[in-house]
């Protein structure tokens, strides 16, 4: 019989090496994860790869045995917003197999960064660009009945198109706030762009601001990182729950928060092997009610 969710899944990032589901299946049980994250291409390269449907089998109906929702995370290289033409070709055919390779193996979603205007001068037009790529990508999954797209604000810095949560409102705007384009949130981007969730009350305040921008239902997944470095550094480096700056209140005050009801939550935070991660699962997983 398949097994039903948690209102508030805990998972992790999980790696894919030897074939999607001889690699993830197994982790997901070594790490008590109950939502899985995966990449189906190089985390920072363009080949694209079509997958082997024994193993996308394998996955899909493994994680429906156990109930686990999957979602995509797609290239870092990502940027639609890039001035460079031949970026942005690759980023719109990096998400279109990412979507394809969703379709195949049943995943919610594919994550994606909110990508830069590099050049100060670029943002208008790095904004109306945005547009004219994404837009048809949201149309053709949507119609499809495919996997959605999340919008995951960036650390900040290097004109980034969306890093605080408030930038995601001018961001959806650009695609008139298609109905497919949801939002991934990520703790550790947020605290980088400068949001205080350290302080007590902090991460009510971002989430509260965030449903205020969004919408009520336009947040699909969260990133749950602990940080490395301080408030508004900019800095992408992820630590493990309740070892970094941020702390573990913060992350209290997440996985009880109206928003994340009904959210997946997952950890891309250091391990060794599975070790790192059971633990962080662990410790979500105490902290949800």
């Amino acid at each position: 019989m398949p097994v039903t969710a948690p209102a508030r899944p805990v998972g992790t990032h999980t790696p894919t090496a030897g074939g999607l589901g001889k690699a993830v299946l197994p982790y997901l049980d070594a790490t008590g994860a109950e939502v899985a994250q995966i990449y189906v291409s190089n985390s920072r390269g363009w080949a694209l790869p079509p997958g082997d449907p024994a193993q996308d089998a394998l996955l899909r109906d493994g994680c429906a045995e156990r109930g686990v929702p999957v979602f995509i995370h797609a290239s870092l290289l990502v940027n639609l917003g890039s001035p460079t033409a031949a970026t942005v070709e690759r980023s719109a055919l990096t998400l279109t197999h990412a979507l394809r390779r969703g379709t195949a193996i049943g995943a919610q979603a594919v994550v994606f960064h909110a990508g830069s205007a590099v050049d100060s001068g670029y943002a208008d037009a790095a904004m109306r660009q945005l547009r004219e790529v994404l837009l048809p990508l949201l149309d053709t999954t949507g119609d499809a009945g495919g996997p959605m797209l999340l919008v995951e604000p960036s650390a900040g810095g290097g004109r980034s198109l969306a890093a605080r949560v408030e930038q995601l409102g001018p961001y959806l705007d650009a695609v008139d706030r298609h109905p497919w384009l949801g939002v991934c949130f990520d703790t550790c981007h947020a605290w980088a762009a400068g949001h205080d969730l350290a302080v007590e009350g902090g991460m009510t305040a971002t989430l509260d601001t965030l449903v205020t921008t969004v919408g009520a239902d336009r947040l699909r997944l969260v990133h749950a990182n602990d940080s490395k470095d301080l408030r508004g550094s900019t800095r992408d480096r992820h630590e493990n729950i309740g070892k970094g700056a941020i702390g573990e209140p913060a992350f209290a005050e997440l996985m009880r928060h109206p928003a994340t009801a009904g959210v997946p939550v997952l950890v891309e935070t250091p391990t060794e092997k599975h070790v790192g991660h059971a633990a962080d699962v662990a410790a979500l997983k105490r902290l949800r009610i």
